[in-house]
């Protein structure tokens, strides 16, 4: 038993470093980041150069990596930033690449499920509500949004007063794309970059495209 345990313990080790040498990642700052995290009851493996303020609001069902996956045109001292008042309830495997900026409301909560993944350099500012499926893919650049901050008033202005924004299960976002509150994209949906969303769309497996976002095509598999 114990040297099934040790054998373990090995290959998390081996496993480990690999990760951070093709991240060129710091593995002995990794490493004393990662136990520090299991102390705290977190499964956490994330780059030297991450911080996260409010530990203890997030909670991980699988395994949260931060910074440590390789993407080409990132470098070794692009900081991640998580700001976590709310919740962050992360349901399975998930990852988040170096440069990803997170604020989560004191009263917000984000919910992603597992297999997904965020690439470098994507804005997420929630202060009531975000869902992302299982399985999705959101590329660099990307921006989350679901409140106004501040409010203008014009001729005929329609209000939109739908708070949160829902991210169905294998959902692909191109760069460069911004998500705004009121957003519903179903399961297996596209968006292509450089789109801005801001309403509900039923269909699934539809391509998204523009500002305003519409669908231009449809029966889409990727």
């Amino acid at each position: 038993m114990q040297n099934l345990s040790l054998q373990n313990n090995v290959e998390m080790l081996k496993k480990l470093y690999n990760i951070c040498k093709k991240s060129n990642s710091n593995f002995y700052i990794v490493l004393v980041k990662y136990f520090y995290f299991k102390v705290k009851g977190k499964n956490i493996i994330s780059h030297q150069n991450t911080i996260i303020k409010g530990l203890r609001n997030i909670s991980v069902k699988g395994l949260l990596k931060i910074g440590v996956d390789y993407v080409g045109f990132v470098h070794n001292k692009d900081i991640t930033y998580l700001n976590i008042k709310g919740r962050l309830e992360i349901l399975g495997n998930f990852s988040i690449s170096r440069g990803c900026r997170l604020d989560i409301g004191k009263n917000a909560v984000v919910q992603i499920g597992g297999g997904s993944y965020i690439n470098p350099f994507t804005n997420i500012i929630i202060m009531h509500r975000l869902s992302i499926g299982k399985n999705c893919a959101i590329s660099w650049n990307c921006q989350f949004l679901d409140e106004d901050f501040h409010q203008i008033q014009y001729e005929e202005k329609k209000e939109n007063n739908s708070l949160g924004i829902s991210i169905g299960d294998s959902v692909w976002i191109g760069s460069n794309v911004s998500i705004f509150k009121g957003t519903v994209i179903p399961k297996g949906c596209v968006v292509a970059s450089n789109t801005v969303v801001k309403n509900k769309f039923y269909e699934e497996n539809v391509l998204i495209a523009g500002n305003p976002a519409k669908i231009i095509k449809r029966n889409v598999t990727w």
